[in-house]
């Protein structure tokens, strides 16, 4: 059974920073890629950024780029985002997820597996 577990969400002023983490379990980690969503309240679920199985190779939506760090540790079969000059913009619920046949990197439909959600907030 494959469970993903998100953790690092809360509450943060503008200009700050926060790093999100996504625990993986139930499959081979290291084969597939990993990406983040965001969904904010009223809002469609939105392509924020995705890892290669290696790490080599990222993607990220235009809104976060410069500013988000995707990676990921294959030994710990965990995943991280790194959030820095946060926005209050940015404020949303963030799920990690995974690919096992990817075509479409910023799909959401193309992921298998979700986790539940961990929420960041931004004040400004």
């Amino acid at each position: 059974q494959v469970q993903l577990v998100e953790s690092g969400g809360g509450l943060v002023q503008g200009g700050g920073s926060l790093r999100v983490s996504c625990a993986a379990s139930g499959l081979t980690f290291s084969r597939y890629t990993m990406g983040w969503f965001r969904q904010a309240p009223g809002k469609e679920r939105d392509f924020v950024a995705a890892v290669t199985w290696t790490g080599g190779f990222t993607w990220y939506a235009d809104s976060v780029k410069g500013r988000f760090t995707i990676s990921r540790d294959n030994a710990k079969r965990t995943v991280y985002l790194q959030m820095n000059s946060l926005k209050p913009e940015d404020t949303a619920v963030y799920y990690c997820a995974v690919a096992l046949n990817l075509r479409v990197v910023r799909d959401s439909h193309e992921y298998d597996y979700w986790g539940q959600g961990t929420q960041v907030t931004v004040s400004s």
